[in-house]
């Protein structure tokens, strides 16, 4: 098997796994889930609002989980663990899910999208986009977006900092398409630009000067 092919059906089998575990655990606050293989086994990080759902009653579920994980997804020998996500508005899943499940209550599409952009700002991050997709007003389909902050679309700040997320809704015109994009705060971008006050010696100057007088 080349590598290309290999890494395709590693993608194709890791989304598979997130539809299924989003699924099965959308109720508990599914956040999505990290896949690493060790050579002792496979470790799963599912993050969700509420672990006791997914640990079940004296680790019922968790077990149960695992088999489904090594038996159905070929798994070899998967540990699970499972992480609580402490800020449910910065996780892009979540906030998929609210906006899906507003669509599904009938709210509208663009009193949904601006909610969700105002919750997920207030609660600190740097940027957010949401795209609601599908028959939004006519029998065509089309899309709408919004925007808030600042989001890189290429390079690897928006590969290695960008948390994306997307979810559908079955609604009676028919499918809703929902992406998420959001970047956290705390994230110090490369082209990030400081300014220093010419008035106040900076921890630079201050270092230098202490270098230089050492020196002598």
């Amino acid at each position: 098997m080349s590598s290309v092919r290999y890494f395709i059906e590693e993608s194709v089998k890791k989304n598979t796994i997130d539809e299924f575990l989003w699924k099965e655990f959308e109720r508990a606050g599914y956040g999505g889930v990290d896949i690493t293989r060790t050579p002792l086994g496979t470790n799963v990080v599912i993050y969700v609002m509420r672990p006791g759902i997914i640990i079940g009653h004296g680790g019922r579920t968790i077990k149960n989980l695992a088999k489904i994980l090594e038996e159905k997804f070929q798994l070899s020998n998967p540990q699970i663990s499972v992480a609580e996500i402490e800020v449910p508005e910065l996780n892009p899943y979540i906030m998929a899910s609210r906006i899906a499940a507003a669509l599904q209550r009938g709210v509208h599409f663009r009193r949904a999208g601006f909610w969700a952009l105002n919750q997920i700002m207030d609660a600190g991050a740097l940027g957010v986009e949401i795209i609601i997709s599908g028959k939004l007003r006519t029998e065509r389909a089309r899309s709408e977006k919004f925007r808030a902050g600042y989001m890189p679309k290429s390079g690897d700040p928006a590969i290695k900092y960008v948390r994306k997320a997307s979810v559908h809704a079955q609604l009676k015109p028919g499918i809703f398409g929902i992406k998420v994009h959001i970047l956290p705060p705390n994230i110090k971008l490369p082209d990030q630009v400081e300014i220093f006050d010419a008035s106040q010696p900076s921890d630079t100057a201050e270092k230098v000067e202490e270098k230089s007088e050492g020196e002598e």
